[in-house]
């Protein structure tokens, strides 16, 4: 580019360099011009011959996901988090009580997105209620990231809902668990308020939410804050918990524990029972926790932080794999009494058409697990 400045002294030095300049311009239009015209030339004269015929239909290659992914919590023989990561290969899985197999691939979940719905159950866990506002609040934005969906649900006459996405910030999530709480708040506060019916009771909520969650993208998980009791749910949790495995919902729990004063720290549930909550919880990939009033803001961080540190393992899906429920294990190598809990997932089936076509590059076997011969065989209630 040529710039003209008007003043005495450069006039003659830029008005000659310009002529040099449209001089050369012209050169090199005219050079363009015989190998433009020669490169047309080229074009043209091959579309004037016959066209050739290939032979055969042109390739086309086809991608199918074949991949398996599920979260799997683990944690120490003594229900704590285990502090430093874990080797990827010491992971393996087991469908059906079929060969081990090595996982194929193996991170901690870390930053991604979370769907978290939270229910309150005003009911079974009226103790923790009057500082869960401030406790959920107090997540943003350490422990919940701005890509976290989160949905507040309270269960009392009926099922109260409010959705708000992390980014929101910590005073419009505080606002949404009031929101939900707030007929709840009210009834409580008034000196003859009149009592509702509960029609609603634990296990239908819980499958209500993970229907919903089901919809939602990321990594689905329900924190009931409960006493883990239910009164008369028309779905029994058996059902909940298979329908919650197979939409990959995670269900953790949260229950309040008077405990001394001198002590407020959070803690995971350590025994094993015949509690049909805790096995809800722990048969779709979760645990509960324990609370109370002092502990409740260092428990909900707790949570968070053991949800992130789950390990997503991979796989090939099973090259035998057959319709219904299946059992799959995973282990991890020299680990002596830890508390692995994978979560359910849903894969779909090969299509009979797709693996029938020629064209399909069959798989090796060798390179993907094998479900064994057995089948789960009893359905609790």
């Amino acid at each position: 580019m040529v710039w003209f400045w008007h003043t005495s002294g450069m006039t003659r030095l830029v008005v000659s360099e310009f002529r040099c300049w449209l001089a050369l311009r012209v050169v090199r239009l005219l050079l363009w011009g015989v190998v433009l015209a020669a490169a047309w030339s080229g074009v043209v004269s091959p579309a004037q011959d016959a066209p050739t015929s290939r032979d055969g239909p042109i390739p086309t290659l086809h991608v199918y996901t074949n991949t398996i992914q599920l979260p799997v919590l683990v944690l120490d023989s003594h229900r704590e988090r285990i502090r430093k990561p874990i080797k990827v290969n010491r992971f393996s899985v087991s469908i059906d009580s079929g060969p081990w197999f090595r996982a194929s691939h193996v991170r901690q979940e870390g930053d991604d997105p979370i769907s978290l719905s939270i229910l309150l159950d005003v009911r079974g866990g009226v103790e923790l209620m009057p500082k869960i506002d401030e406790a959920i609040e107090g997540l943003v934005p350490a422990w919940l990231r701005p890509q976290d969906q989160i949905s507040i649900y309270v269960q009392d006459c009926a099922l109260v809902a409010a959705s708000i996405n992390a980014a929101a910030g910590r005073e419009k999530l505080k606002r949404a668990v009031d929101l939900t709480l707030e007929q709840w708040t009210a009834r409580k506060s008034a000196m003859y308020g009149p009592e509702c019916q509960e029609t609603l009771h634990l296990w239908d909520s819980l499958a209500y939410l993970a229907q919903q969650a089901s919809r939602m993208p990321g990594r689905r998980v329900i924190l009931a804050v409960t006493d883990g009791i239910d009164k008369g749910s028309v779905h029994p949790w058996n059902e909940v918990r298979t329908f919650a495995q197979a939409k990959g919902v995670t269900v953790f729990g949260l229950r309040y524990v008077p405990r001394p004063r001198d002590v407020g720290h959070p803690v995971i549930v350590r025994w094993s029972s015949e509690d049909p909550f805790l096995s809800l919880c722990e048969l779709t990939g979760g645990t509960i926790l324990i609370a109370n009033q002092r502990s409740l803001d260092a428990t909900l961080k707790l949570f968070t932080k053991i949800v992130r540190e789950r390990y997503l393992v991979e796989f090939p899906r099973p090259g035998n794999s057959t319709a219904g429920q299946h059992a799959l294990e995973v282990r991890i190598e020299n680990a002596h009494g830890d508390f692995i809990r994978p979560a359910g997932i849903g894969v779909p089936l090969p299509d009979a058409r797709v693996m029938s076509d020629p064209s399909t590059v069959p798989s090796d076997p060798s390179l993907a697990p094998t479900e064994g011969t057995r089948r789960i065989l009893t359905q609790p209630q």
